[in-house]
């Protein structure tokens, strides 16, 4: 009998405040079955196994991800809008470390397809479009974006700015500027 109270929308949403507190590489069944003081076999019948857990994390995330980005853009423009929306991606990493990392987990085409992946994209197509950025240089230009957010989250989430001046957040500011910069002015080929 599965024990009342318990559903795969709660088991999700433990999972993802036990990745914030542990780390997303350490949330497992068993680690949510002791979460909740009850046999690993009783959270069977809500996910299938650690992979299924992390892919479910992995979309809450996503999800949660690209509806602050919404909210941020709105009524948003050419430089306002990529801060708002690498401000978002940077505060949510801040905030939920566990779930920003599993925003990162590689999910199977089906679980991609039905992810809000998409909406980040769009999102970031939607503030390229202040920047007049024809094909192929808008894909360039998300790629270009992504991994500057990406990697600089991830290095200041690892410590990599913490010892040393500038303040990590002047060079965030200054690496916006940059990016406005780039492409306000974007290369030809």
């Amino acid at each position: 009998m599965v024990r009342a109270g318990l559903s795969t929308a709660r088991l999700v949403q433990a999972g993802a405040e036990l990745a914030d507190e542990v780390g997303f590489d350490q949330v497992t069944v068993s680690a949510l079955a002791r979460r909740f003081d009850v046999k690993v076999a009783s959270l069977y019948s809500h996910v299938k196994n650690s992979h299924d857990l992390k892919t479910r994390i992995a979309l809450l995330a996503l999800e949660e991800l690209a509806d602050r980005g919404a909210a941020a853009l709105a009524g948003r423009a050419g430089r306002d809008a990529l801060t708002a929306l690498a401000n978002v991606y940077r505060d949510y990493a801040r905030e939920h470390p566990g779930r920003y990392a599993a925003a990162q987990f590689r999910l199977d085409p089906q679980a991609a397809a039905a992810s809000a992946g998409a909406r980040h994209s769009q999102m970031t197509r939607a503030i390229l479009r202040g920047y007049d950025l024809a094909e192929p240089d808008q894909t360039h230009a998300v790629r270009l974006l992504g991994s500057v957010f990406r990697g600089y989250v991830d290095l200041e989430s690892s410590g990599g700015f913490s010892h040393s001046a500038p303040d990590s957040q002047e060079t965030w500011s200054r690496i916006l500027d940059a990016l406005d910069t780039l492409l306000r002015n974007w290369p030809a080929p």
